[in-house]
């Protein structure tokens, strides 16, 4: 089982950092960051630590509106944005992977908020993402 790294607070995720926790994946790693500036230009991005979690993550705005979250584990990082319930015919219609939408649609909890959470261990995998960021975007 892998572990959530990042989690002194005294030491900064920079690209040195980055590329020690998350190994081959730095290359998605990248081309998720380039990702986010060359599509997405009116998206900011920051590193914060959170002591509620006692890890830093790596928040991803559009104006006030969180569009995602990432995490950093070993050799790999996650990517994770919450739908609301109204945003279930949104999920339900989109061109997410079937598991992906089944399990968004079962994890019906007593919570408003539900997320989609995807491991990134490859640029392939960005595909997801570029969707997830969509819908995001796409949903008032």
């Amino acid at each position: 089982m892998s572990n959530l790294v990042l989690n002194d607070r005294n030491i900064f995720p920079d690209k040195k950092v980055l590329t020690q926790y998350l190994g081959n994946s730095i290359k998605a790693w990248e081309s998720f960051i380039d990702l986010l500036k060359i599509d997405y230009p009116q998206i900011s991005t920051e590193w914060r630590y959170y002591n509620d979690g006692k890890s830093w993550l790596f928040k991803v705005t559009k104006k006030a509106k969180t569009i995602c979250w990432v995490s950093v584990w070993d050799k790999y990082f996650k990517v994770t944005c919450y739908f609301n319930n109204r945003a279930e015919e949104l999920i339900k219609t989109s061109i997410l992977d079937a598991t992906i939408k089944k399990n968004w649609l079962r994890d019906k909890k007593n919570s408003n908020l539900r997320p989609i959470t995807i491991e990134v261990r490859k640029i392939s995998d960005l595909k997801t993402i570029k969707i997830m960021i969509e819908l995001k975007e796409s949903f008032k």
